[in-house]
């Protein structure tokens, strides 16, 4: 099943809003975006994507960890169908929150689930980077 993303949601306005922050190299606009998305949420799927979001722009690998996991525990609680293609990106994100933090046997396992995963990401630009990252990522701990 194929869910489609509503435009007009405010938390995927705030996020469309901060990716084009980002791109046009205003970091710290991109990261008061992202924390209206968080802000704005109405339901876990909607806390799940804007912290995936607020998450990139953490300055300490603590901070960022925090996010991350807050980001897996959100979609959890998410309907199944909204989250299914998210699962090996959040796993990826946090195993690198736990690698940049040394904890090597925390990144394995969630690298593991993120390739786990693999078969619920979309395939096209998305499905490329995420499975590029999850290679990479396994390449790192063998």
């Amino acid at each position: 099943m194929s869910v489609s993303v509503d435009p007009e949601n405010p938390v995927v306005e705030f996020c469309a809003a901060g990716m084009q922050a980002e791109a046009d190299g205003k970091p710290e606009a991109a990261r008061e975006l992202f924390l209206a998305a968080w802000n704005a949420r109405t339901n876990a799927y909607e806390g799940c994507v804007a912290a995936h979001y607020v998450a990139r722009h953490e300055t300490r690998p603590e901070d960022g960890l925090h996010w991350n996991q807050i980001a897996l525990d959100l979609a959890r609680e998410s309907s199944g169908d909204l989250v299914r293609g998210f699962y090996s990106s959040l796993h990826l994100n946090l195993g690198r929150s736990h690698e940049t933090l040394g904890n090597r046997e925390l990144a394995r396992q969630n690298y593991d689930l993120a390739e786990t995963h693999l078969a619920g990401v979309p395939d096209g630009p998305y499905g490329d980077i995420v499975r590029g990252g999850v290679k990479a990522a396994l390449a790192r701990m063998a």
